[in-house]
């Protein structure tokens, strides 16, 4: 059986780290982290992740400002509220919940936050940065992929990373990060995707395989070479009557199967999801520290 990648214990073992951080920030420099979380609407996975990361912030000493909003806030007060709350000293990071109603612009949303406090790293100041291997913020999700890998000593070096999805999210930045010239990267970097040609081919020849596509069970065991490290990013409700809510959450992997053959994997839920709240912290604690004048 493959060994467990657990993210949740990876980032609560984070956590502490930063509570230290946190800590020494308040009584040497008087900072404390501040992260506004705005969110508009009802989606039920937004409601949980966002509550999620409030209480997480909560854990490790940052002040979490949430602004929520009814699904008919209109487009010019949003724009209104990020101008205020990039001109909050209070404020280091601005996370903004997608998706968002359809009748808010959701790249000029992003575009309005300031490059400074965009702790998501979707801001096309940071992707740049990202993609010329400059300091910026990371998008989380990638972000902590790497870190899971890195702190499982999980050589990425050298190693061809298979990675299924091309989303602005997770694929096309994770592929990014890996293949700069730096340490925890240096990897050969394929993406896959839904046009892809005879995908089970090149899928079998990776290293570290990720799976990033928003379906149930897609990536199944004759796609894994063996001894592979599978990450799983997915996280898909399947009807489940045996369940008390009706569902169960699975992955884009046949973890069963996949575990039979990997080397290492990532469960679902536990595996990927903690960690990108746990980059979110990161990155916050960082706008802090840049806004303060910390080294």
């Amino acid at each position: 059986m493959a060994k467990i990648l657990s993210g949740r214990d990876l980032a609560d073992k984070m956590k502490q780290e930063y509570k230290k951080e946190i800590e020494q920030m308040k009584q040497q420099h008087n900072v404390v982290p501040g992260l506004a979380v705005v969110l508009i609407g009802d989606n039920p996975a937004s409601l949980s992740y966002v509550k999620l990361k409030e209480k997480a912030c909560a854990e490790v000493g940052i002040v979490s400002h949430d602004h929520k909003f009814n699904t008919d806030y209109k487009e010019e007060e949003l724009l209104k509220l990020i101008n205020d709350l990039n001109n909050n000293n209070n404020i280091h990071g601005i996370l903004v919940q997608l998706p968002l109603p359809d009748h808010i612009n959701e790249e000029k949303v992003l575009y309005a936050i300031d490059p400074g406090k965009d702790v998501d790293g979707f801001h096309p100041v940071n992707v740049g940065k990202m993609m010329i291997g400059g300091s910026c913020f990371l998008p989380c999700t990638p972000h902590g992929i790497q870190q899971l890998l890195v702190r499982n000593d999980i050589e990425i070096q050298g190693k061809h990373v298979v990675i299924i999805g091309r989303s602005n999210i997770v694929g096309k930045p994770l592929a990014m990060i890996l293949i700069q010239k730096k340490p925890g990267a240096n990897a050969t970097v394929t993406l896959c995707h839904t046009r892809t040609k005879n995908i089970q081919e090149i899928t079998r020849t990776a290293d570290i395989l990720v799976a990033a596509v928003g379906r149930p069970h897609t990536v199944t065991k004759d796609m894994v070479k063996q001894g592979a490290v599978v990450i799983d990013v997915g996280v898909n409700r399947v009807e489940d009557k045996t369940r008390k809510r009706g569902y169960r959450l699975v992955g884009d992997v046949d973890f069963e199967e996949v575990s039979e053959k990997a080397s290492a994997i990532t469960p679902v839920p536990g595996g990927v999801g903690p960690m990108t709240i746990s980059m979110l912290l990161h990155n916050t604690i960082q706008a802090a520290k840049k806004h303060a004048g910390i080294e």
